[in-house]
């Protein structure tokens, strides 16, 4: 059977157990049993609240002799009946190091320490009294001795797998995070992937949100993974309370937590190849290893769960909320708006011509072109909008384009291209009946050599219509629609094309009944001539779908993914409308027209970046237009073999 693995995922849990104050036999015996629990979920990393062998709340008991060896006395214990389990876990506990008192993370994993981590920041205000008892971390890395062997001791320590050196942790220990500088920015800088905060952050009105926001601002500022793991039942409640408060970032976003009282253990898979990638793509990060220990360990876990817990969006440039989802499609809109009002004062544009289609590309460039003339202040009669019917254009499209034109105030014109495209496939020995890419493209150059024309006769700027989507896949006539004098919808891909055309349907009520149909209109180029007076033409019956198409997208130029990596993401996005053999066929065709189609990215017209995902030659995307695609499509066919394999055992 086809093993379906997420390459580059470790299941991370960020927990608090119910403990007893200075009880710390007890207090073992929970740790142990959560371990236990985060191993037997498939977790590589558990990281446990501060001081959570003793409590928290001890006060002057940690003074006290009886407490301080029967940590060490819990910690042996834990550090032995763990042994066995295939995890790295963070600790928390008082350790007399030197004569002085520590509170630190020990790291455990495989049955012994491998490092002691102290606290470096130790907060005395308000409720806070730890330089009572504690002291503050050494600068410099020693070596303390626990059950007869050496333990490094300090905070400039990192924990790698040996196995995989992108599965690299460090820990702070609460008020470290709440600091300018906190001890994380050196730890993920060093190269620690994964960030592990033993927190004892007691709760008040507006904290938690506070909380929640430091820690995923932390993620993205480093880049990694965090996990903050926060006191809760347990601790005492003479003057304050702890609500167990747990939460799991990566790079900015929360992918998890336990809500304040509500059960403290948050679960998550992170994804250490996306974090390797951005780090890796940015310039502006740089490491500076040099006066950190790495600490090596081999853990018998750590093999790709087969099952994500972590949210995959089929659509992921489009929000799922429906208030973000609108927010991002007035923000898409400024950006677009911003842009083209730049270009037409710059150029001194007198008039803005588009060619209008009644398909939803055009229609959202026309949108777009009447916002920016309305603030410059300028009529919308100084845009052009054109109508050109030939072969293919039905009725249903030409009144739509017509319609929206009404309905904005924008006049169009009609300038019927038939008898010149006819002329033009005589001139040159094509018979009109060839159907072939001859007769397709011809259309679409005579609509650019008419809106370029008419552009040089008016003292106008053509805007262009193409979108992310269609570049990537390269589904443009070259010097036809692939050409214009500034490209509005250069950065929005079609999945989200579709929104915000809804978006406006939704808030414009003047435009909702032209805006619903034109959304209700099969995507097509209206190059083939219609059947029954319906397009024949229907582009995701050729390409594919550009749900799909995006996907791929999204995921190989964003976070550099290959296909077998893609493709498990794909099927639990999906969720079974495709089948893993339709998502590898569309997966083909879009690698294959990815590279092939390049040459036409390579000369892009203008236009304005929208979000993460960007296919300019001039910005984010450059790529030789020659460039093999065999290692990609190798990668398929070995998919493609898994697949079948695995229809012959079912």
């Amino acid at each position: 059977m086809r093993k379906r693995l997420f390459e580059g995922f470790a299941r991370v849990v960020s927990a608090t157990l119910p403990i007893r104050v200075a009880d710390c036999s007890y207090n073992a015996g929970q740790i142990i049993s959560g371990m236990k629990r985060a191993a037997g979920d498939g977790a590589s990393v558990i990281c446990l609240h501060e001081l959570c062998v003793t409590g928290y709340t001890c006060g002057d008991l940690f003074s006290q002799d009886t407490l301080i060896k029967s940590a060490r006395v819990a910690l042996s214990r834990i550090a032995r009946e763990s042994a066995e389990l295939p995890l790295v876990a963070a600790v928390g506990l008082p350790l007399v190091f030197e004569s002085k008192l520590y509170n630190v993370a020990a790291i455990l994993s495989g049955g012994k320490v491998l490092g002691f981590v102290p606290k470096t920041h130790i907060p005395n205000y308000c409720e806070f009294y730890e330089m009572r008892h504690f002291t503050p971390a050494p600068l410099e890395t020693q070596t303390a001795r626990f059950d007869g062997y050496d333990v490094p001791f300090g905070t400039r320590l990192l924990f790698r797998r040996r196995s995989d050196e992108n599965f690299t942790l460090a820990a702070e220990i609460c008020e470290d995070l709440w600091v300018p500088s906190p001890p994380s920015a050196a730890h993920a800088a060093a190269g620690a992937a994964i960030i592990l905060n033993l927190s004892a952050s007691n709760e008040t009105v507006g904290k938690a949100r506070y909380r929640r926001t430091l820690a995923a601002l932390q993620s993205g500022r480093c880049v990694c993974a965090y996990l903050y793991s926060c006191a809760g039942r347990g601790e005492s409640t003479t003057d304050v309370v702890f609500s167990g408060h747990d939460i799991i970032c990566e790079n900015g976003v929360t992918l998890a937590e336990s809500a304040p009282f509500a059960g403290g253990w948050a679960e998550a898979d992170i994804d250490l190849h996306a974090l390797a990638f951005d780090r890796r793509k940015m310039n502006s990060w740089r490491s500076s290893p040099s006066d950190y220990r790495v600490v090596e360990f081999s853990c018998p876990g750590g093999a790709p769960p087969r099952a994500l817990k972590r949210r995959v969006p089929s659509h992921p440039f489009v929000p799922d909320d429906e208030g973000e989802r609108g927010a991002r499609c007035e923000a898409i809109l400024d950006i677009q708006v911003a842009g083209l009002e730049k270009r037409l004062a710059h150029t001194g544009a007198k008039t803005a011509l588009i060619g209008v289609s009644g398909g939803l590309d055009s229609c959202l460039a026309l949108l777009v072109t009447e916002r920016a003339m309305k603030r410059l202040g300028r009529p919308a009669s100084d845009i052009s909008a054109l109508t050109m019917p030939c072969f293919g254009t039905t009725a249903r499209t030409k009144s739509n384009a017509l319609a929206l034109c009404v309905a904005l105030g924008v006049p169009c014109a009609e300038i019927d291209i038939t008898d010149t495209v006819r002329r033009h496939l005589a001139d040159i020995g094509v018979a009109e009946d060839s159907r072939g890419v001859v007769y397709e493209n011809a259309q679409a150059r005579a609509r650019t050599l008419v809106l370029m024309d008419l552009a040089n006769k008016t003292g106008g700027l053509v805007v262009g219509t193409g979108d992310l989507s269609e570049m990537a896949l390269g589904w443009s006539t070259y010097n036809g629609d692939h050409m214009s004098m500034y490209g509005v919808n250069a950065g929005v891909p079609k999945t989200l094309v579709r929104h915000i055309v809804k978006y406006a349907a939704d808030t414009v009520p003047a435009l909702r009944k032209v805006l619903e149909d034109i959304l209700a209109t099969p995507v097509s180029p209206e190059l083939l001539p219609p059947s029954d007076g319906k397009i024949e033409q229907k582009t995701e019956d050729i390409i594919g779908p550009y749900e799909l198409h995006d996907f791929f997208l999204y995921h190989t130029v964003r976070w550099g993914r290959s296909p077998s990596r893609i493709l498990p993401l794909a099927e639990i996005a999906f969720g079974g409308a495709y089948t893993a053999r339709e998502i590898l066929k569309w997966m083909r065709v879009f690698y294959e027209r990815f590279f092939a189609q390049q040459f036409k990215r390579s000369c892009l017209p203008d236009g304005p970046k929208i979000g993460s995902v960007s296919l300019s030659p001039r910005g984010d995307w450059r790529m030789p237009s020659d460039a093999a695609v065999s290692e990609w499509t190798k990668e398929l066919d070995g998919l493609g073999n898994e697949i079948t394999e695995d229809e012959a055992l079912s």
